[in-house]
């Protein structure tokens, strides 16, 4: 089948063509990422593969539709970038990748952790400018704190059990409990109001919906206990970036890691580093020493994009011989 790819970069190419040597597909690579402009460019192709950036709204739905899509590809878990309810109105099948490696976004945001808390991106650059001092480099125990998880699918799971086989107090929230997980003796569910109240770290884990958006809001911070640490490896839209601003310059927030951010489609995936940033608020919040931003890299193992590309090419041939799509995203 052909497919087009849009916002590749080398290593996308590197695992998919290394993967389709037994699927036999015929991949073609965009740079770009799919817009209103750039959905020309799948003229001719009956799959299209996005990745977490691209758009696929209602208006390039239709372009996508009448240039013969029927089928649009998820290289990722989330789907919220896609409009579901045209894309099934249109007749174009949506599949994604709802599990790569868990561990690579867990075990990235326990890296976070211990970044903010450990200050050992501070102590690189100072030790390499010749400053061995301590000062300003005081760290605290993990064991004993209150870690909150939100959202308690894989990822959510795999990091709580990192967190409590490091000592720590697990505390969890989820809509939808998973009963399976909440037999664990050290498993507690709580609601968000005691989470906020009680955890010294909160981890988010969870999908970016209706509901989850602005999750942390300033009406949120008014709620947590001051100078905790808050961590987001999920969806940019679940923190209000303002008010994590606000949240930094009162000392309601001691610490922040994000490897998403709202506005990440016009920053993340691209070196930027000859250009001005013309983003005011992620701008703002990289000038806080308490604050860790990395680019959507959460995944980025080679575990996980192996994952990716097995599951994403298989997913393609499933559609190509009318199979059953195991992991088609469906309106709901």
């Amino acid at each position: 089948m052909k497919v087009a790819f849009f916002s590749t970069k080398s290593y996308d190419k590197k695992f998919m063509e290394k993967i389709n040597e037994d699927y036999h597909h015929e991949l073609i690579f965009f740079d770009t990422g799919l817009d209103l402009s750039t959905a020309i460019l799948a003229q001719g192709f009956e799959a299209i593969c996005i990745f977490v950036n691209d758009k696929a709204d209602r208006a390039i739905l239709e372009k996508l539709q009448s240039q013969g899509v029927r089928l649009l590809a998820l290289r990722a878990a989330g789907f919220n970038n896609v409009d579901l309810k045209a894309a099934q109105e249109l007749s174009i099948k949506v599949v994604r990748v709802p599990a790569y490696s868990p561990y690579a976004v867990a075990e990235h945001a326990l890296a976070m952790i211990l970044t903010l808390n450990r200050k050992t991106h501070i102590a690189y650059d100072r030790v390499r400018n010749g400053n061995f001092s301590l000062e300003r480099l005081m760290g605290f125990d993990l064991r004993g704190k209150t870690v909150g998880v939100i959202g308690t699918g894989k990822i959510g799971q795999v990091f709580a059990n990192i967190m409590h086989g490091l000592g720590c107090h697990v505390l969890t929230y989820d809509p939808y409990p998973n009963e399976d997980f909440a037999s664990e003796e050290w498993v507690v569910y709580v609601d968000l109001h005691e989470m906020f109240k009680r955890s010294d770290i909160i981890s988010l884990h969870c999908p970016l919906t209706e509901d989850s958006y602005h999750l942390l809001d300033e009406e949120a911070l008014q709620q947590i206990k001051p100078g905790m640490m808050l961590i987001n490896t999920s969806r940019g839209g679940l923190v209000d970036a303002k008010a994590m601003i606000k949240g930094l310059k009162s000392g309601r927030i001691g610490y922040l890691g994000l490897d998403v951010y709202e506005q990440e489609e016009n920053l993340f995936f691209e070196d930027l580093s000859g250009h001005i940033i013309q983003d005011d608020d992620i701008a703002r919040l990289m000038t806080f020493p308490n604050v860790l931003i990395t680019s959507h890299q959460a995944f980025f193992t080679e575990n996980a994009m192996t994952k990716i590309a097995e599951t994403t090419l298989q997913n393609i041939s499933d559609f190509e011989a009318g199979q059953e799509l195991k992991n088609e995203v469906k309106l709901k």
